[in-house]
């Protein structure tokens, strides 16, 4: 029989809907020169949180560490396949097609990260903020696969995984759940997440590097 066991550690989950947060909030501040120093501060938590991402994935706890979802080209064949019979084999932690879409979303989130910290030093010119937008533009595209494969997922095993991703439970009858759920870690990152939001200095309240750079040089002449 089924029963419900631990999944999602606190710091998997934090990480998730923050990196769910700050990509919505930095693409729909990208086109306005008035909320660009959004568009920057939440490029910098979106990058931390894909740096602490990267750690977990090695030292984290079992369904949140790489190994647990590291399917071959096969394997991932063959469960699209079982999707298509409707009758997928079912996974404790992500299944080889969803774990297709978070290599993607994690490749994508740093090379869409790094470029725009480099297009805002003024490094790489025009080209190399078009490559910024291509990668975020893919990555808004990914980002929208992966829901629609979530919501079939959940209809197909009659699970909802985005529930499953809040609470941290998912109910498996062959899986053992994880035994520590890190919650002190998940508060730590949100904390660190809302004081970067009002130290960094272009932040909501503050104004950024540049623009103050720029004053000053009004000022003196």
């Amino acid at each position: 029989m089924n029963q419900r066991i631990l999944v999602w550690d606190v710091p998997t989950r934090v990480f998730h809907w923050l990196l769910v947060l700050s990509f919505s909030v930095a693409f729909l501040t990208a086109d306005s020169e008035r909320t660009r120093d959004t568009h920057v501060t939440v490029g910098y938590i979106l990058l931390s949180l894909l740096a602490f991402r990267l750690l977990w994935g090695f030292i984290g706890t079992r369904y949140a560490r790489f190994g647990s979802f590291l399917f071959g080209p096969g394997e991932v064949i063959a469960y699209v396949k079982s999707l298509l019979k409707r009758k997928p084999a079912h996974y404790a932690g992500h299944n080889p097609a969803g774990s297709v879409a978070i290599w993607l979303l994690l490749a994508l989130g740093f090379a869409t990260g790094v470029s725009g910290v480099l297009v805002y030093q003024e490094l790489g010119g025009d080209v190399l903020e078009e490559l910024h937008e291509a990668f975020s533009f893919s990555m808004l595209a990914v980002v929208a696969v992966h829901i629609l494969g979530v919501l079939v997922s959940s209809v197909m095993h009659r699970e909802n995984l985005v529930r499953a991703m809040v609470t941290g439970y998912k109910s498996d009858g062959q899986n053992e759940g994880i035994r520590r759920s890190y919650g002190w870690l998940g508060g730590i990152m949100l904390a660190a997440v809302v004081a970067f939001w009002f130290y960094y200095p272009a932040g909501g309240s503050g104004a950024s590097g540049g623009e103050a750079a720029h004053a000053g040089r009004n000022h003196d002449e």
